[in-house]
């Protein structure tokens, strides 16, 4: 088996030491960092038929373009309903070809070219979401704060005294580099906290009194752009690990990122329990008094079509999604699975996983990040991120013209998915 986290594999090696004591099949797992290079080996192999009999791969992501290539078992009719039974519900199909996934295959130059709808590529094996704020403990109570901010408001007042109290190295960053960061991660889970279900998502249309360019595009641009003060210096050039490696070596005291950024933390020293955790806030008058963050599949689990061992294979995908084997892994990887924790998370997978798992939900009006159905084809979060970043952090454009900005392109995505 491949992996391209380097994280996951002490608690993939327990995993697959508890599988050769019950069925006698051993389990080599290898790493391959960082995605690029992961890729680039997996592309190689295929060429060489060097390939694994199990890759992790990224969920509707890398499994369609490697199924869509030939390289992947179409899994459709072996995963059943009791195969899955012990996962949450909104994650128990991802890694399905749905009508959207193939439509967007079908677009020039599209990675997932060759899926066809109803085609199985992977199982879900950690699931989770954006726009988690990481804070560090003990610089947030030596400025007076024990517990999360409900509000946005209570988040930039938060920001404002730790940055007082620590003025060299209290800011917030998040890795700008990757310009679609501060969009999603951050801009997007606080505008659906403002605008509500219904509101949000016309955000991203054609209709200039709802959209970006409107009177509520503008207004959740300018409640976002309250941030500007507190960015870490060169926040606007960092790559995501650069990011995280910022909050690790305390030069900033808070870092956005998602549920999976808590494994890559630890790896690289920073400690655990000197973390506080909490999702971007909703602003204080706006439609949502929490922003509840649906979960959904971040990296799946995918049998090669000609790696030799498939029925091994396929049990080995099994064994993982068992409740045992995934809560061990997840308390190991620090990453969490698909699996339903039940109603005390903390018991199951520890107190700081379980309280990222407490602040997920289910329900209709939870803000879902791996959403785009209401997004044109052919959407590119890099290049509006890139013009959102114009706004905060590097400051050249205001908050109408950014509003603009972001519409034009936008639009002009809409018009090409028209064509």
């Amino acid at each position: 088996m491949w992996t391209f986290k380097q994280s996951h594999v002490a608690g993939l090696e327990v995993a697959a030491e508890m599988f050769e004591e019950e069925t006698g099949i051993s389990v080599r797992v290898q790493a391959f960092t960082p995605d690029d290079a992961y890729n680039t080996k997996v592309a190689a192999s295929a060429r060489t038929n060097d390939l694994p009999d199990v890759l992790e791969v990224h969920a509707n992501g890398s499994d369609f373009s490697f199924g869509g290539a030939g390289l992947l078992e179409d899994l459709s009719d072996e995963v059943t309903e009791e195969w899955t039974a012990p996962f949450l519900p909104t994650v128990a199909q991802e890694g399905t070809v749905t009508r959207q996934y193939y439509e967007q295959s079908l677009a020039p130059g599209a990675a997932t070219v060759g899926i066809e709808e109803g085609q199985r590529y992977s199982v879900p094996f950690t699931v989770g979401t954006f726009g988690i704020v990481y804070a560090n403990k003990e610089r947030l109570a030596q400025a007076g704060y024990t517990e999360p901010p409900t509000t946005w408001e209570e988040f930039i007042e938060m920001l404002d005294a730790v940055g007082r109290e620590f003025p060299e190295n209290g800011g917030v960053t998040i890795g700008m580099k990757v310009p679609s960061t501060g969009l999603e991660w951050m801009l997007q889970p606080m505008a659906y906290g403002q605008l509500g279900p219904d509101a949000y998502p016309e955000l991203f249309s054609e209709d200039e009194s709802a959209n970006w360019a409107s009177p509520a595009g503008v207004t959740a641009l300018e409640t976002f752009g309250q941030i500007t003060p507190y960015w870490t210096p060169g926040t606007g050039i960092m790559a995501i690990d650069e990011a995280d490696l910022s909050f690790a070596n305390g030069e900033s005291s808070f870092v956005v990122g998602g549920t999976f950024t808590l494994a890559f933390l630890a790896e690289n020293g920073f400690d655990p329990d000197n973390i506080l955790t909490f999702p971007i806030p909703p602003p204080e008058h706006g439609a949502m008094e929490q922003t509840d963050l649906k979960p959904f599949a971040l990296t799946g689990l995918s049998v090669v079509r000609e790696g030799g061992n498939q029925e091994a294979a396929l049990e080995w995908v099994r064994f993982l999604a068992r409740d045992d084997v995934a809560r061990g892994f997840a308390q190991r990887a620090l990453d969490l699975p698909p699996n339903d924790l039940g109603e005390n998370p903390e018991e199951a997978v520890g107190p700081l996983l379980g309280s990222m798992a407490a602040s997920l939900g289910e329900s209709e009006d939870a803000y879902h990040a791996g959403d785009t159905s209401y997004k044109p084809n052919g959407y590119d979060g890099a290049d509006v991120g890139a013009v959102l970043a114009e706004f905060t952090p590097l400051e050249r454009a205001d908050a109408e013209d950014t509003g603009r900005a972001l519409a034009r392109l936008i639009n002009s995505y809409w018009a090409e998915s028209r064509r």
